[in-house]
């Protein structure tokens, strides 16, 4: 699949639900509001829609929520997508997840072809950390990462940087990541629905974050890819692998490679407008043929690029949904 700047589309991620059992205070507000079960995807829908982007080139999905694995079916998702690992139809499936409900999935994960995931963790330090989820536990997250590690499972950390919260964890977190073997992702905070707190004092470019570790380690850029935005580098002596997500910062747009199924089944063709296309209705109504005319709409509609340094200086319009609807 092309978009209409030539761009080779093959990465769908799908938001399996909008609800979580954290409510950190970057992704969502503190009294969230989450969609009726009609609206949601059904476990056949989602199971449809992904073959037919299968069918048209998609090679690597990855589930995300909300947190994806307190949808009550998710065993079920992950089995029937995992099938598509397994016949070679797919290359890669995939998780997002908040680590919370790792000790109770892991071994099912792995023994459905998935073989890495991402955690998101922004904090190893128990008080700020139960602070910014409200009220989480960081220890059932780091249980949750030992059991993955224990099932086979690669473990990549997603630190979000916030200016004024988590900047001294940066140290810590990185010397916990190369010391068990996990990646390390930082991301900057993208101005995403209202979660009641000032983007732009919490804002902080990737490069500013990671100055600590450019202070006592080397860094050097390296050739990784993975089937996402990040930028890798190595950090030596310390063995770590770093990634930066750097959307307002150093723009990505020019590779993306993407496309975003919601919970309510609308596709969005990028994190930062608010253009899409409405699968869910259009199989409800018209069936499961629908997904390829409308797919061909969505590929003309994906923009050039977000719009999100705009939204944070305040000369466009912060979008109202929320980063648990569209996914991470």
């Amino acid at each position: 699949m092309l978009d209409g700047f030539g761009r080779k589309i093959d990465y769908l991620r799908i938001s399996v639900t909008d609800r979580c059992n954290f409510r950190c205070q970057y992704c969502m507000s503190e009294n969230m509001t989450f969609m009726p079960k009609s609206e949601l995807l059904t476990l056949e829908e989602i199971t449809l829609i992904a073959e037919r982007f299968i069918g048209h080139g998609v090679r690597k999905i990855r589930l995300t929520g909300g947190e994806p694995l307190v949808r009550r079916d998710m065993s079920d998702v992950i089995q029937r997508l995992g099938r598509k690992v397994n016949s070679g139809e797919l290359e890669e499936l995939t998780l997002t997840t908040n680590g919370s409900l790792l000790s109770e999935y892991a071994d099912h994960l792995a023994a459905h072809h998935v073989r890495r995931i991402n955690v998101s963790m922004d904090t190893l330090d128990p008080d700020k950390f139960s602070e910014i989820t409200r009220g989480a536990s960081v220890d059932q997250v780091l249980a949750g990462i030992a059991a993955a590690k224990e099932a086979g499972i690669k473990v990549k950390i997603n630190m979000v940087a916030l200016r004024g919260f988590n900047q001294q964890s940066l140290m810590p977190m990185a010397e916990y990541c190369a010391t068990q073997g996990h990646d390390l992702t930082v991301i900057e905070t993208m101005p995403l629905g209202d979660v009641g707190a000032d983007r732009k004092l919490e804002h902080i470019p990737a490069e500013e974050f990671i100055a600590p570790l450019s202070d006592k380690y080397e860094l050097r850029s390296i050739a990784h890819k993975s089937a996402g935005p990040a930028r890798y580098m190595s950090v030596e002596p310390l063995g770590l692998r770093l990634g930066l997500i750097t959307p307002l910062s150093n723009n990505f747009c020019d590779n993306c490679n993407r496309l975003r199924l919601t919970t309510d089944g609308k596709i969005f063709m990028c994190l930062g407008h608010n253009a899409h296309v409405d699968l869910r209705a259009a199989v409800r109504n018209e069936g499961i043929e629908a997904v390829d005319r409308l797919l061909q709409k969505a590929l003309k509609l994906k923009p050039l690029r977000h719009e999100f340094n705009a939204q944070l200086d305040g000369s466009a319009e912060i979008l109202e949904r929320h980063m648990n609807v569209t996914g991470g």
